[in-house]
């Protein structure tokens, strides 16, 4: 039987924002997103840690392990700084790379900020877990995960969510739907 709920790894990294030096806006925008993006029931468990290699490894294996997290999203941590430590803390966990999210984010951004090639988001399969980098910035988020619109709402370039669902079934994930007035999952017809 298809598990129809999925539960949902949210982290944000950052060592200012955990000290309470600001407010952490990454995970109230990721929640925001996905309540009105998914359409499938979902929870989840949200965490906020500073750019510490160790720490971002063991919460990213308890997300994938313990919790049985079917998709973990960060943001944060993926610029080019000395403390800018996610990806490779990502990796480090990973039993496969998914390049193309990485990829299809930074085109998504340059359209934006030429300093999108400075970006170092990653995606990866931990087990029965996807685990994808996300830029720090709330909007950048938003824009990453839904793509480029023109002003009719029609799709330019695929933001990386549309490929989420199915990557989820390919890995025995729960499955998922989305809001496709948001972003239009893709999966390939059943013949």
């Amino acid at each position: 039987m298809t598990n129809k709920f999925i539960k949902i790894g949210l982290i944000s990294i950052s060592d200012r924002a955990s000290q309470g030096v600001y407010e952490d806006l990454g995970i109230s925008s990721l929640k925001e997103w996905l309540n009105s993006s998914l359409i499938s029931p979902f929870e989840t468990e949200e965490h906020l840690i500073p750019d510490d290699l160790a720490t971002i490894q063991s919460t990213l294996i308890d997300l994938c392990d313990k919790s049985n997290c079917g998709l973990v999203l960060t943001t944060g941590g993926t610029g080019p700084s000395q403390r800018d430590i996610t990806p490779e803390a990502t990796l480090s966990i990973a039993d496969k790379e998914l390049p193309g999210f990485g990829e299809q984010m930074r085109q998504i951004s340059l359209n934006f900020v030429p300093t999108a090639i400075l970006s170092r988001q990653v995606a990866v399969i931990r087990k029965k877990t996807l685990v994808i980098n996300l830029p720090g910035q709330p909007k950048a988020i938003k824009q990453t995960l839904e793509g480029l619109k023109d002003e009719s709402n029609n799709v330019i370039v695929p933001g990386i969510f549309a490929a989420v669902p199915y990557c989820l079934d390919l890995i025995g994930a729960a499955f998922i739907e989305t809001n496709k007035d948001i972003v239009a999952a893709f999966r390939p017809k059943k013949k």
